[in-house]
């Protein structure tokens, strides 16, 4: 399996756009005239509600150097999280935060830890292919009513079909570049054979997700966060054309495709 260990101010390979806001927002275009196609990465939740506060025990928040949230995250073993590979920051530049509900407020449940190791899986930067991040925190989470792993998928567990959930504090309207202070959710469904929509380039390691009259989605803000469905955490908001779009659904990176690789680096980093 291939794995990149990345600490300090080590940098992927290639260069990853990346506008530093209060989000993380990557945004091309798309031109008839010339067939190129323009994403733009997932960060907010889109027609959802505010969650009862600590009920999203695996979720978790990336903030950077200045304690501001940027991207998503989800908590799968008490000192590893998962998020998107185009979340990427040098390790000393971030610090992820567990039962974390309004970001604003020190509620006096928040865990917060430094991360001491990132592995990135042959992220494609161009394609989003292979969005997916491993963060290892200083110090194991202290798992307690708030604060809980997700339930991998494994082969065992049916693939998805029904509904699932999307949660983070992305932006809450279109055109918006305001994250929402409190955790927020949406249910979604998958739609399968999105390929169609997206011109060929979703890959075999993509899911979508949203809602076919769209108006449900992630967006700004929500990049990296977990899509949960019957339980089991199968999808990590990656990317997109717009957001709650009726023709182009949120595109997931598909997590139970990495489980095998999820487990290998847990189990053999020191």
């Amino acid at each position: 399996m291939y794995s990149q260990d990345i600490n300090g101010e080590s940098s992927l390979p290639g260069k990853m756009t990346v506008l530093q806001t209060s989000t993380v927002l990557l945004l091309l275009s798309f031109s008839a005239s010339s067939g190129n196609l323009s994403e733009t990465l997932k960060a907010r939740i889109i027609g959802g509600h505010e969650v009862q506060p600590y009920s999203i025990k695996y979720q978790a928040s990336l903030q950077n150097e200045k304690g501001q949230h940027y991207c998503g995250g989800t908590l799968v073993d008490p000192q590893w999280v998962v998020s998107a590979a185009h979340c990427w920051k040098p390790s000393h530049l971030m610090t992820v935060v567990l039962s974390e509900h309004n970001l604003y407020v020190t509620e006096g449940f928040e865990q917060v830890f430094n991360v001491s190791k990132i592995h990135i899986h042959n992220y494609n930067y161009r394609t989003f292919n292979n969005d997916i991040m491993l963060i290892k925190l200083s110090e194991p989470a202290q798992l307690n009513a708030y604060v809980q792993p997700v339930q991998l998928p494994d082969e065992n567990t049916l693939p998805v079909g029904g509904m699932c959930t999307v949660s983070g504090w992305g932006v809450t309207q279109v055109y918006s570049y305001t994250l929402s202070p409190v955790l927020r959710a949406v249910d979604v469904r998958e739609i399968p054979y999105c390929n169609w929509y997206y011109w060929g380039r979703i890959t075999s390691n993509m899911m979508c997700a949203g809602a076919r009259i769209g108006g449900k989605d992630s967006c700004q803000g929500d990049s990296g966060g977990p899509l949960v469905c019957d339980g089991y955490f199968e999808g990590i908001v990656s990317w997109g054309i717009g957001c709650a779009n009726s023709y182009f659904p949120g595109v997931y990176a598909k997590v139970r495709n990495y489980v095998p690789w999820i487990n290998w680096v847990i189990n053999s980093s020191p």
